[in-house]
């Protein structure tokens, strides 16, 4: 290619061979079915013409400004983007979200209490509330200067060791195996009298980049620790992986894409051979423990909204809930001080501390959360920066639209024409951003393709421009620096281009 041609200095660690991984065998399970089954053939047809790949960049797109189709929220741009509910809701759904809402900013307290209904934090948690994390339902930061973890943590994990461990992987009834001491992630924070677990450490080290036009840009390559651990030392086989909390728009939608559509982009083996080798994560759904595709989360590990919000009740909050009924949180049986602790179960409210409706409401909201409205999709510089994006081979994996299943559980989800610019499915993205840690069928080096829908409005809602699934990247030229793997060459060209098209191509992205 034309960047490497003219020996483009681009830093070693993000340059690394594809890493081709096994099929997945799902083509002859009834449960993926290739084809729309909620279409007839007629919509079929409809459905390809209008998600195919434009060619043309002189103009916008047909509702393209829409890119949560009819649940797109038209709001003021403000700081408040992110927290408007599908603007399709009826009139008792709005008051549904507003109750999930409440409960989706409330703050727990730890047990016991005499506000009954909101005791049951930890003992061991992240946060105190759901918003802690995800602040005006955007996007969290790594700790900087004199700001704390709060949106960010640590996931403690170890690859399988025996035959048994090894065939509940296989199996996909695990993914993968805890530190025994310190639970599935590392708990910075602890109710009253009980010592946490320790706290995350992190260095930076500064690598400059120099592009095909001669600008210099220096990347910071993080490098992560623990400190002050509580309870001992950590097995030596666990690997930390750092996470930022995600945005929360558009879930509801993405959870409505048919199935078919997400693995019709498949190409576990690259057998096309343009070196993207997309692979579905398959995952059991807490509930039924039915086989799902997975679309939640950095390494796709929960197939719905309510899976990804069971599991942050339990493991950020320290709340049981109906689908993860663990009272003590993310405690392990080594933490004895943790077990001794009294829980928040009312039994008059239920059998957890966030008994149904809460984990209700709370999806609910969280599934709601509109997506909002492109900006200017029609200008001249972000119509360029289309092209760019485009010819650049970025849609290779952040493939921009999809029409949601007609049989959406939820008739506000249902036929859309939406915009995430995401295949939702799992990929090498070289060593530089490899963090080692087996999730399911994911392995150390693959991350699910972030959704790009809201990406341009992170500075307005939650005033930083910090992305990637750690923060690493301190704008947008950085985290497209950081893609290796199977996005190298989508990054070398954007490296290889001259100042005003990255500027035209950034611009696109602030677009969105």
């Amino acid at each position: 290619m034309r960047a490497l041609e003219a020996k483009l200095f681009l830093l070693p660690i993000l340059s690394s061979a594809l890493l081709l991984t096994p099929l997945v065998a799902i083509s002859e399970d009834t449960r993926f079915p290739n084809e729309r089954t909620d279409l007839s053939p007629k919509d079929r047809k409809r459905v390809a013409s209008v998600t195919r790949p434009t060619k043309d960049f002189s103009k916008a797109e047909n509702f393209e400004t829409m890119q949560g189709g009819a649940a797109t929220t038209k709001a003021i741009v403000n700081g408040d983007a992110f927290s408007h509910f599908s603007a399709n809701l009826t009139f008792a759904e709005e008051e549904e979200f507003k109750l999930g809402n409440a409960l989706f900013r409330k703050l727990w307290v730890s047990s016991p209490s005499s506000t009954q209904a909101s005791d049951g934090l930890g003992p061991l948690f992240n946060a105190r509330a759901c918003q802690s994390c995800h602040l005006k339902d955007g996007r969290g930061h790594p700790p900087e200067g004199a700001a704390d973890a709060t949106s960010m943590f640590l996931r403690l994990a170890r690859p399988a060791r025996t035959e048994e461990e090894k065939t509940l992987i296989a199996r996909h009834e695990a993914l993968n195996f805890p530190d025994l001491t310190y639970g599935k992630q590392l708990q910075d924070l602890a109710v009253p009298g009980l010592k946490s677990e320790g706290s995350m450490a992190i260095s930076y080290e500064e690598v400059q980049v120099m592009l095909a036009d001669g600008e210099v840009v220096s990347l910071r390559k993080p490098t992560y620790s623990v400190k002050d651990l509580n309870y001992g030392p950590l097995d030596p086989d666990v690997t930390l992986s750092p996470r930022i909390a995600p945005p929360m728009i558009g879930m509801g939608l993405i959870q409505a894409i048919h199935e078919a559509d997400i693995l019709a982009n498949a190409d576990p083996d690259d057998e096309d051979g343009d070196g993207i080798s997309g692979k579905p994560a398959l995952v059991r759904e807490h509930r039924t423990r039915e086989l799902k595709l997975g679309r939640f989360g950095f390494k796709a590990q929960n197939a719905s909204v309510r899976d990804q919000s069971a599991s942050a009740f339990v493991g950020d909050l320290g709340i049981s809930n109906p689908d993860a009924p663990f009272h003590h949180g993310d405690c392990t049986s080594a933490q004895t001080d943790c077990f001794a602790r009294a829980s928040g179960v009312q039994e008059r409210l239920g059998d957890t501390e966030a008994p149904d409706p809460v984990l209700e409401l709370v999806t609910f909201y969280s599934e709601n959360l509109a997506v909002p409205a492109r900006r200017e999709p029609g200008d001249i510089k972000v119509l360029k920066g289309k092209e760019l994006f485009y010819q650049s081979g970025c849609v290779s994996c952040h493939t921009p639209k999809f029409v949601t299943r007609r049989d959406a559980e939820n008739k506000a989800h249902a036929f859309q024409l939406i915009w995430p610019y995401s295949d939702f499915l799992l990929h090498d993205m070289g060593e530089g951003l490899a963090d080692g840690q087996e999730v399911g069928v994911a392995d150390g080096r693959e991350w699910r393709t972030q959704p790009l829908w809201g990406i341009g409005l992170t500075e307005t809602v939650n005033e930083h421009t910090f992305f990637l699934h750690d923060g690493r990247a301190r704008n947008l030229t950085e985290a497209i620096l950081w893609h290796g793997g199977e996005a190298e060459a989508a990054r070398d060209a954007f490296a290889s281009l001259n100042k005003d098209d990255r500027t035209a191509l950034l611009a696109f992205l602030e677009s969105l």
